[in-house]
């Protein structure tokens, strides 16, 4: 009688599809993506089913008009629905690892459960980075390699979404090394003050950020990536203390609310170990980036897989690699003629604040 057995090509893809839902459940920004547009990290997966290299995510700006009340027409009073457009252009990768020495023969499932931890671990480290690294990104160029003249460019066209130490017009001289050398150690640390004019610089920005709505309470949220130094110092402030004693057990059961997060006048505060700290000015800055929805887009060609290198040095040695095809940007759109003109950050408000080490 023959005997029906799975093949093995099943086999792997069960494996690619139980580390594609383990990575996504273990990523410390899961609960920030979604696919629809009022979440802070959107996500398109277009590519996974027909080919190309790019994605174009649509930037629907909020409504402002008044309501019609019946006493006018509305034909011809309508609205316009002002909307840009972002490209990702996604690239392959990947990473893998060499197992040596084993003592008996092993097949490739078990070579991969061997490595799955490490690689696991690898792919979430980076992301991580590769979402810091895109918050401090200065119109899709590296904060530490963006030229003077780019800053400056950026802090000019982002002017309604960026913000100094505790006050605003600590930017007006549209040089981002003369804003950042306003920053001192005592007034410009990260408060519950701050906090609140970032939310209103998000709310009054042109065109307005939008704030996430959390379904199970119906209420609006932006949450704020913040520098660890940074948040330090806002854990220290009495104000955010006694708030924290006041949280209520329903923020804590938000799924955007995690362990260690801080809660103040409808922002979450989520400290980010790897945030990058500016050494150039007079102190450490460290930023803090208030995000709401569509700050960041994720661009899906091919979900992580795995992939297996035969045995070398006389069977001594098998490898096993993971790789992806996506892309993650900071969603920009153009404030000129075109699209990609006078960029500014749609979903961000970039903060910079006191993050001097301890002592």
């Amino acid at each position: 009688m023959t005997q029906t057995s799975a093949a093995t090509g099943l086999t792997v893809q069960q494996w690619n599809n139980k580390y594609f839902r383990e990575y996504l459940r273990n990523n410390p920004f899961k609960s920030y993506m979604g696919k629809g547009t009022s979440s802070i990290i959107q996500v398109q997966e277009d590519l996974t089913k027909k080919k190309g290299d790019s994605i174009t995510f649509a930037l629907v700006n909020q409504l402002t008009g008044t309501s019609n009340d019946g006493t006018s027409k509305l034909e011809g009073n309508e609205e316009a629905l002002g909307s840009r457009s972002h490209k990702l252009t996604v690239g392959l990768r990947r990473h893998g690892v060499s197992v040596l020495e084993f003592e008996e023969q092993i097949s490739a499932i078990a070579l991969r459960d061997a490595a799955k931890d490490q690689l696991m671990d690898w792919s979430m480290t980076t992301d991580v980075q590769r979402v810091v690294d895109q918050l401090y990104s200065i119109n899709g160029v590296a904060y530490a390699t963006a030229s003077a003249a780019q800053k400056n460019a950026w802090l000019v066209d982002n002017a309604d979404r960026v913000l100094f130490g505790a006050a605003k017009v600590n930017a007006v001289s549209g040089v981002h090394a003369t804003a950042l050398a306003t920053i001192d150690n005592t007034n410009d640390k990260l408060t519950p003050d701050a906090i609140s004019l970032m939310k209103r610089i998000a709310q009054s920005a042109s065109p307005k950020i939008r704030p996430i709505r959390e379904a199970s309470d119906n209420k609006r949220y932006y949450v704020m990536f913040a520098h660890p130094l940074a948040f330090r110092d806002l854990k220290q402030n009495t104000a955010i203390q006694q708030a924290q004693r006041e949280v209520t057990l329903t923020a804590q059961n938000s799924k955007l609310f995690q362990g260690g997060d801080l809660i103040w006048d409808g922002v979450i505060i989520h400290e980010v170990d790897d945030m990058t700290t500016d050494t150039s000015s007079t102190i450490d800055v460290g930023g803090c980036f208030l995000c709401g929805a569509q700050a960041l887009g994720l661009g899906i060609a091919k979900r992580w897989n795995t992939r297996t290198k035969g045995e070398t040095d006389y069977g001594n040695e098998k490898g096993c690699a993971v790789q992806a095809i996506d892309c993650l940007d900071k969603m920009t759109f153009g404030t000129g003629a075109g699209d990609t003109d006078d960029l500014k950050d749609h979903g961000v408000v970039t903060g910079y604040f006191a993050a001097v080490a301890d002592t």
